[in-house]
């Protein structure tokens, strides 16, 4: 059985980095997500009893007192950091600028979804998964489309 500090990687992707002990998950170890953030804990007999978790762009989330997203606060997490952009300049996404969506697809926060093969892919092209029914029509509903075009502010002469 591991025993000692290694790394993991299960096949989603995510990998385990951290102490082992008869073959579990056991003292200080972090699991890194593949498409970034982490879960940083000390573990016992593989069962976290104390952690924390990180989004990919540095946010740490907090159990008590969470504000993030909280419906009266409906910054992203850049804005907090950097401030607002000047009036008239959208921010649509927390990446800035937002990704290329490519054309008839939707932004589905984990990667592009096409309505036509229900297929959703990751921003490098990677199949994800098949949508079903209810994230189709969520998706519809709620995403961002290519086809969304904002206008950005001209200079004034």
């Amino acid at each position: 059985r591991m025993e000692g500090f290694g790394y993991y990687t299960l096949p989603t992707g995510t990998e385990y980095r951290g102490c082992f002990w008869d073959g579990m998950w056991h003292g200080e170890g972090e699991l890194l997500l593949p498409r970034g953030g982490g879960y940083r804990a000390l573990w016992h007999r593989g069962v976290p009893t104390q952690g924390k978790y990180n989004f990919a762009d540095g946010l740490e989330y907090e159990e008590e007192k969470w504000h993030y997203c909280d419906g009266y606060d409906r910054r992203f997490y850049t804005e907090i950091c950097s401030g607002f952009k000047p009036p008239g300049i959208a921010q649509l996404t927390n990446l800035d600028p937002p990704k290329i969506i490519p054309e008839g697809c939707y932004d589905c926060g984990d990667g592009f979804y096409n309505p036509k093969t229900r297929i959703v892919v990751d921003y490098k092209r990677k199949f994800l998964r098949n949508a079903d029914d209810d994230e189709h029509e969520w998706i519809l509903r709620t995403c961002r489309k290519a086809w969304d075009i904002t206008t950005e502010p001209k200079p004034k002469p």
